[in-house]
């Protein structure tokens, strides 16, 4: 016990140190030209909350840090926040974490199988720290389904483009999705990315996360089927949970490609070693760029950036403004 209280400690000092500081200082505003911009993955902290919180630290002050260089304009947490969904120190750990975002940068949170007690759907201490109030003043913050932050749905702008994030459950009910579906049709404009913690395997959609953990809801393949195929502004769906990295491009029934990717680092050494994935949306190539990075290794991913083609079509967001 002493020994993980003396090397987290220098940590969180630092951290304390820089909460004090003016967010404003790291304000960023929108790019005016309609440059490339990125978004910023954060797969499966449950280890970091529970044995390697300064991991955790780390991560969120590198996006707090490549705001600007990087034009970070959201980060999405992809659910396993903490390790066991009804222990306060894991979650205090996440909270303060997360807080180097508050007021920097957007961002989402949605309950992973570990932040739940899964079969009662009981989301008390994720809706303790995470909670619609915490965000209720974010202009970005959407809104909520039903009572709890369970299912949200944020906004962002980049490239002279609308985006809209929608976050959801874990193993998502036949409502939530309705309720999604809605939100979706409601901002036709908007271009929409799904975030929810159980979605791709590495070799495909997930088929029978419901059966095996004995919860009414839906797999990866029923939302495609019920959900994302059918709305034609969703343009990706990102998820964690499985172990690895994956994804596939999907043709919806309006033509248009989906981009599907899994994202998760939990099985490395160190609980991760601190992995977490960049995001760069080039709307004027009609890109999007991956990356991979560790901030406690400080070194990137030794693969090659992989690139997708991400043919737009919704409407420009600059020539609505004229």
């Amino acid at each position: 016990m002493y020994r993980m209280r003396q090397r987290i400690f220098l940590p969180l000092v630092g951290l304390y140190l820089v909460l004090a500081c003016d967010p404003a200082a790291f304000a960023q505003k929108e790019d005016p030209q309609g440059g490339p911009f990125s978004v910023v993955l954060l797969p499966d902290t449950q280890n970091y909350s529970e044995k390697y919180p300064e991991t955790y630290i780390a991560q969120t002050l590198w996006i707090r840090q490549r705001l600007k260089p990087d034009n970070i304009k959201f980060a999405i947490h992809l659910g396993d926040i903490v390790q066991t969904a009804g222990q306060k120190p894991e979650w205090e750990n996440a909270s303060l974490a997360m807080r180097l975002l508050d007021g920097v940068v957007p961002y989402s949170v949605a309950p992973g199988n570990h932040d739940m007690v899964v079969k009662e759907r009981d989301t008390t201490f994720y809706n303790q720290y995470f909670s619609p109030a915490r965000f209720a003043e974010r202009t970005w913050y959407g809104g909520h389904f039903e009572k709890t932050n369970d299912n949200n749905y944020c906004f962002f702008e980049g490239g002279g483009r609308k985006f809209m994030v929608i976050n959801l459950e874990f193993a998502p009910r036949d409502e939530a999705l309705q309720w999604a579906a809605a939100i979706a049709a409601k901002h036709p404009t908007h271009h929409v990315i799904v975030a929810t913690h159980c979605y791709m395997r590495t070799d495909g959609r997930d088929t029978n996360t419901p059966e095996a953990y004995k919860v009414v809801g839906n797999s990866g393949e029923q939302m495609w089927q019920k959900l994302v195929r059918k709305q034609p502004n969703i343009f990706f769906v990102v998820s964690g949970h499985f172990f690895g990295v994956a994804r596939q491009t999907s043709v919806n029934d309006a033509g248009h490609d989906v981009l599907e990717m899994l994202t998760d680092y939990q099985g490395l050494e160190n609980g991760g070693d601190g992995w977490l994935r960049t995001i760069t949306i080039d709307v004027a190539a009609s890109q999007i760029r991956v990356n991979t990075y560790s901030p406690t290794l400080r070194r990137a991913n030794e693969d090659p950036t992989e690139t997708f083609t991400i043919p737009w079509c919704l409407p420009d967001l600059r020539a609505e403004k004229k």
